[in-house]
C-alpha cells in the first residue's frame, strides 16, 4: 500500500469515526487528510471503492491487533481468557480504539447491502478462526470454532451497546465471564 493510499483511508476511518458514515465522502476525507480537494477522488473514483479500501485497512490494522495478541502467551485459565477480551473491549469501546470501532461499525453496517463488502469480511474470518480457535480449544471448549464465534458476537454485541448507550459502570468482563464460562461448561 502506498503512503498516500494509507494516508487517504486513515484519514477516511477517523471521518467514519468521528463523524460517522453520512460524512464520508471524498470532500471530507481529502480535508481530514489535509490534502488538496480531488486527492481522494484519484486514488478511490467512487464512494464504493473507498469503502472497500477502508474494510481493507480496517481488516489490516485488525489483523495486526489480533496477532499482537495472538504473539503474547496464551491464557493458562478461563479467568485469564475473560480479563484479556476485558481489557480488549474496554480499549475498543472507550480507548485509543474507539475510532476503529466505530468505523468498522459504520463499514459493516455498509456491508449488511453489499455483497462485495460481504464477501471480504467472510474471507477475513480464516484469518481470525487461526488466531483464535487454538486459544478456545486449549480452555477446554468442545466447539471451539463455534464458541469462539460465539464470544466474538457477544464482544460485538457489547461494544455496540456501549458505543451507543455509554454507561459509566460499564463492567465488559462480568458478561464475557457468562459467555466463557457457559462455552466451557
Amino acid at each position: 500500500m502506498t503512503d498516500r493510499r494509507r494516508v487517504l483511508l486513515d484519514a477516511a476511518i477517523s471521518v467514519l469515526g468521528n463523524r460517522g458514515l453520512r460524512q464520508l465522502t471524498h470532500r471530507t476525507v481529502d480535508a481530514e487528510a489535509g490534502l488538496p480537494t480531488g486527492a481522494t477522488s484519484n486514488v478511490f473514483r467512487t464512494r464504493e471503492a473507498l469503502v472497500e479500501g477502508v474494510l481493507g485497512r480496517l481488516q489490516e490494522l485488525e489483523t495486526s491487533a489480533w496477532q499482537a495478541i495472538a504473539g503474547t502467551p496464551k491464557p493458562a485459565s478461563a479467568e485469564e481468557f475473560i480479563a484479556l477480551l476485558g481489557r480488549m473491549a474496554r480499549d475498543l469501546a472507550t480507548g485509543e480504539g474507539r475510532v476503529l470501532t466505530l468505523a468498522r461499525h459504520a463499514i459493516f453496517l455498509e456491508a449488511a447491502l453489499s455483497p462485495v463488502l460481504q464477501q471480504r469480511i467472510t474471507e477475513n474470518k480464516a484469518t481470525l478462526e487461526a488466531w483464535g480457535v487454538p486459544w478456545v480449544a486449549g480452555l477446554g471448549s468442545r466447539d471451539p470454532a463455534g464458541d469462539f464465534w460465539a464470544l466474538l458476537s457477544t464482544l460485538d454485541g457489547l461494544l455496540a451497546n456501549q458505543l451507543a448507550a455509554p454507561a459509566a459502570d460499564w463492567d465488559p468482563e462480568r458478561r464475557i465471564a457468562v459467555v466463557v464460562k457457559g462455552v466451557l461448561a
